[in-house]
């Protein structure tokens, strides 16, 4: 591609405990130069644990840069060289009392890339076994149990907002089709 923007100079402006915000200048393809803002973010993994009865389990808290609980598929950050796959497992047991050794990795998308460079790799977790939750000591969750297509109305009826978590349900029902 041909309109690619060169990185002239580049500013941390602030460092944080899970972003970091720069502000690079850039030369454009017509030599103009411009600023852009970027959040760095370590990545993230997201999963759709699916129990024996194939309802997928979810997790709901308040979110408070949307001021609203939200209804999402269990997610979180990488650690600092920790690989998608353990974070997966991670995240899978700390948020839902679950765990699994039947996780499959199924893609991975960039969720904001006009300014963020987070990526999310997704994966599918079956066979569940019950355990104790483990969540983080400022997270307050609730696990809620859905079929697919109560979950497909659900983003049809702008009840899940999400979109890491409408990403991946539309992705699983294309899947179970």
């Amino acid at each position: 591609m041909k309109n690619v923007e060169r990185t002239i100079k580049s500013d941390k402006v602030y460092q944080g405990k899970i972003i970091n915000l720069r502000i690079d200048t850039v030369e454009l393809p017509d030599q103009k130069y411009s600023k852009r803002e970027i959040i760095e973010h370590p990545g993230a993994v997201a999963v759709v644990p699916i129990a024996e009865d194939n309802k997928i389990v979810m997790v709901k808290q308040f979110r408070k840069a949307v001021e609203d609980c939200l209804l999402e598929v269990p997610a979180g950050k990488l650690e600092i060289g920790e690989e998608p796959l353990d974070c997966a497992k991670r995240e899978l047991l700390e948020e839902t009392g679950y765990k699994s050794d039947n996780l499959e990795y199924l893609f991975k998308f960039y969720t904001s890339p006009g300014f963020c460079n987070e990526e999310i790799s997704v994966f599918v977790a079956k066979d569940l076994i019950k355990d104790v939750a483990q969540p983080d000591e400022d997270e307050y969750i609730e696990i809620e149990k859905y079929g697919i297509d109560e979950l497909v109305e659900k983003i049809s009826k702008e009840e899940i907002k999400d979109a890491k978590t409408i990403t991946c349900i539309l992705y699983i029902k294309n899947l179970l089709k």
